[in-house]
């Protein structure tokens, strides 16, 4: 690549149906890369490649494509789905952009998922730009959702034209230019926030500062997140998409990295290639990777080594093959058969191990349509875990089941549709249910010595942490007092075993201390091989665990918590007295409520188990006219008595007597 080439990779974001991928067709068309703009209505764009999101008219995977600006910049675009039960996609998307492009309907306006998407680029100070679509549609009011924008999503937004005749086909847009007093006077007031030269200028309105020293600190301020232009325009017609790609060439910041320096990357993309072999999307941040290199990557404790055998890197086009990927682009790597999405390759990224968005908060049986096809839906539903591990199987040996978490019920019927289509086995689902999670409530502790038929000693204390800091494990025994691949085996169980507590929901936020160790070193019969029956192994620590583990939760005792959802709605205020009602009978906590002339809002927390049941009812309480927004909050105690609980899929080392007979079994 020429020394001064720019490369920027960039995310087009927004709620469902707002137009990212339409906006995304316009943006290749204008760069020469396609000849004629795609539909989404006839399923002809091109990232929306999978015959499902062609039939939808929805995106559910990320795609990558490719386009040059002028001669010196080269434009990885990223479009992700908007819908929110595909949020996992677009919580890998993060990670790798150097600036987003946030798009809003100019007709619905901020919706939900445009105010969770907006909170967390700005939370990780990614640069973005506004796009108000649509703009020639029936409907289209401009100035009131930038006025929307400025209350729900951040004030520090700077609107770069007018819209004439909006809401007709006729719609155009008339740009300001650099002295437009309209411009000029909301641009000061924004950048006078951070830049204390602005500011005494703004307070002095006889020094007025020349555009182009406002430029630079617009540059500067749009860099850090601190100051978002909005663009109107219509992705269809092309109205003020010219202005749009000007911004993003002058003010998104470019992508960094030195190719000499040590290899660090993020995959944020797993799919198979028509023979079945695994292809990773990579995101270099540092480093050069070339073909017949051996990586070393993994994630969460786990690390594994890979030989690229293929390369490709987007540049002005589709992916095409090469010798090699630097720092700041995307490639696609082959050869690497155990990586995984989030994986870090070499030195892992700052941030790496994150998590932007909530866990999916809802879980269904899969159930094959004949039993024939358990063995093929097992090995279907692990490729698809390959591409989306938020899926997380979970494999229910004792009764032969496996089931899915979710985040809504269009990601179940998409499920659904691609084991059918890609996979030929035909499924269908039991009840959607909530996933809770347990958390410690005291302190436990769990002790075994050289109990039949394991040769070991392990002692461990179990007491709850801080919401939110997950499992940590610790020592109080001396590193070198046994292998440390013991060590390790007592760990790695620990995680494992922790899936399921005392009420069978994963336990989470809690430390695990080790506090006793002890093994057999290896022994032998004089002038004999190795005797398994007189030296400890591994599995020794493996199997002992998940008994001392439990018998330590136990004394700890959990407590099951729900997962709550925030809720905003606003209706007529004549409809307050129902639907006030009708939230206590679901469990819901109203928190704020305020009147805004015939208009109510309330806020506040609803069980994530009765958000559909509110979704169903709001029409019918409110003539069709309320707008309901949720998003995941936090957990809570539940409330019933006994908590929910959910069937085991271990050996149940709760049952001391069935446990050690069914490890002595395998073991013997």
């Amino acid at each position: 690549m020429h020394e001064t080439q720019r490369t920027l990779n960039l995310g087009i974001l927004a709620h469902v149906d707002a137009g990212k991928t339409s906006l995304t067709e316009r943006l290749l068309h204008s760069a020469g890369v396609i000849d004629e703009i795609g539909s989404v209505d006839d399923g002809n764009t091109q990232t929306d490649s999978l015959a499902l999101e062609r039939r939808r008219g929805i995106t559910i995977k990320s795609a990558v494509v490719s386009f040059a600006l002028d001669d010196d910049t080269t434009v990885n675009l990223i479009d992700t789905p908007g819908h929110p039960d595909f949020i996992a996609e677009v919580e890998r998307v993060l990670s790798v952009l150097d600036g987003a492009v946030l798009v809003v309907s100019a007709v619905e306006g901020v919706q939900a998922q445009t105010r969770i998407l907006m909170r967390t680029l700005r939370r990780l100070r990614i640069p973005v730009l506004i796009f108000v679509n649509k703009v020639d549609r029936a409907g289209a009011r401009p100035e009131h959702v930038l006025r929307e924008i400025a209350a729900k999503l951040t004030p520090a937004v700077v609107p770069t034209g007018e819209v004439t005749a909006p809401g007709t086909r006729a719609a155009t847009v008339r740009p300001y230019e650099p002295d437009d007093p309209r411009f000029t006077a909301r641009l000061v007031e924004t950048l006078a926030e951070h830049d204390d030269e602005i500011l005494a200028a703004y307070v002095d309105d006889a020094r007025p500062l020349p555009p182009a020293r406002l430029h630079t600190a617009l540059r500067a301020q749009t860099a850090r997140a601190q100051a978002h232009l909005v663009y109107f325009g219509s992705a269809i017609t092309g109205a003020g998409v010219p202005a749009l790609i000007h911004g993003v060439r002058e003010l998104l910041p470019a992508a960094t990295g030195d190719p000499d320096g040590p290899l660090s990357g993020t995959v944020f993309k797993v799919e198979r290639g028509p023979a079945g072999e695994k292809i990773g999307y990579v995101r270099l941040f540092s480093g050069t990777v070339r073909v017949r290199d051996v990586l070393t990557f993994g994630s969460a404790g786990r690390t594994a080594e890979g030989k690229v055998t293929g390369i490709a890197v987007f540049d002005r086009g589709a992916a095409g093959r090469a010798d090699e990927v630097t720092a700041g682009r995307i490639g696609k790597l082959w050869g690497l058969g155990d990586l995984r999405i989030g994986d870090s390759v070499g030195v892992p990224p700052e941030g790496a191990a994150q998590h932007h968005f909530a866990p999916p908060t809802l879980e269904t049986v899969v159930v094959p349509a004949t039993p024939a096809d358990r063995g093929p839906l097992h090995l279907a539903l692990t490729r698809l875990a390959e591409q989306d591990p938020l899926i997380d199987l979970r494999q229910d040996d004792v009764r032969g089941e496996v089931s899915v978490s979710l985040y809504g019920e269009v990601q179940k019927e998409v499920v659904q549709a691609t084991l059918a289509e890609q996979f030929g086995v035909d499924v269908t689902f039991r009840e959607t249910t909530t996933i809770c999670v347990e958390r410690p409530v005291g302190t436990g502790h769990g002790y075994e010595k050289d109990l039949d038929p394991f040769l070991g000693t392990v002692g461990l204390r179990v007491e709850p942490a801080p919401v939110g800091s997950g499992i940590r494990f610790r020592l109080e025994v001396e590193l070198g007092s046994m292998p440390y691949a013991f060590f390790k085996a007592v760990e790695e169980t620990v995680g494992e075993t922790l899936r399921e507590g005392l009420h069978g929901w994963q336990v989470a936020d809690c430390t695990v201390t080790m506090t006793h160790s002890g093994y057999w070193p290896r022994q032998s019969h004089s002038h004999a091989v190795f005797d398994k029956s007189m030296s400890s192994t591994a599995r020794d620590f493996r199997q002992l665990t998940p008994l001392v583990l439990m018998s330590a939760l136990q004394e700890a005792g959990t407590r099951v918590h729900e997962p709550m959802h925030r809720f905003r709605i606003e209706a007529p205020d004549d409809t307050s007295a129902p639907l006030l009602s009708t939230l206590a009978r679901l469990g819901a906590v109203p928190r704020e409520q305020r009147q805004h002339g015939a208009e109510w809002t309330v806020e506040g927390d609803v069980p994530a188990a009765h958000v559909h049941a509110l979704e169903q009812r709001l029409p019918g309480l409110t003539r069709g006219e309320g707008v309901l927004e949720t998003s995941f909050s936090h957990y809570a105690p539940t409330r019933t008595t006994p908590p929910p609980t959910r069937p085991r899929t271990d050996q149940d080392p709760l049952n001391r007597k069935e446990y050690l007979l069914r490890v002595a079994r395998r073991v013997r």
